[in-house]
């Protein structure tokens, strides 16, 4: 290996062709790379989003129609504390993360979006129709939500760095793609449901094909 590829022969080698040469070297590892698409358990678990979704809007349809619109409830002092003290924490987590310049950086300002979505949406509903609305709105207006959108568009921003930087090192030019089009690990096929079906058929096809090699062998050995 030392002969075909020494250091000297690769510098010598123009931008153009080591970009050539390192989207020649991916292509011939993504045949043994980790495609979770191809997984049943990762379809499996993509049927369970899509049915919790249906489940989920009929559950919120109902809320709707029966929940009354005040309700008297306990343990209101324990909800947000507990719930400012998770945001304490996810703060902390991503300030530590951000500190030592760690990938879990992208997963910390996630979460703190949305806890501070969550915030800013459980304050002014929940302070409507009474003297607090005003203060709750403003602080959702011009805190909450302002940072909940800088968070979100810095992990936006981590993962189209973390991805050029994959796309340099594949040897890939031109800008990083939007986030929606850019595939998780591996191409995919196929809506999650069709690969089951096609997963469980080729098990079943596999099985029966087996079962066909035993039976001729055990026959060709009796047939001695």
């Amino acid at each position: 290996m030392d002969e075909k590829f020494d250091e000297q022969a690769l510098l010598n080698l123009s931008p153009d062709e080591r970009r050539r040469l390192l989207r020649d070297l991916v292509a011939l590892e993504r045949h043994s790379a980790p495609t979770p698409a191809s997984d049943w358990k990762w379809d499996a678990l993509l049927v369970l989003i899509i049915g919790s979704c249906v489940v989920l809007a009929a559950w919120i349809g109902y809320l709707g129609v029966t929940l009354p619109r005040f309700y008297h409830t306990g343990s209101w002092r324990g909800a947000w504390v507990g719930f400012d003290l998770a945001l304490l924490l996810t703060l902390a987590a991503t300030g530590w993360a951000a500190w030592r310049r760690r990938q879990v950086l992208i997963i910390c300002l996630v979460v703190l979006a949305t806890l501070l979505g969550s915030d800013a949406w459980f304050d002014v509903v929940l302070d409507s129709r009474t003297s607090g609305f005003i203060p709750s709105l403003l602080s959702a207006l011009l805190i909450e939500l302002p940072l909940a959108v800088l968070t979100v568009a810095m992990a936006r921003r981590l993962l189209h760095l973390t991805i050029g930087q994959i796309m340099r090192y594949e040897g890939l030019t031109g800008p990083v793609p939007p986030l929606w089009k850019v595939p998780l690990l591996g191409p995919t096929a196929g809506s999650p449901l069709n690969r089951l079906i096609g997963a469980r058929r080729l098990q079943r096809e596999a099985a029966a094909a087996a079962a066909d090699a035993d039976r001729t062998r055990v026959g060709h050995q009796d047939s001695q």
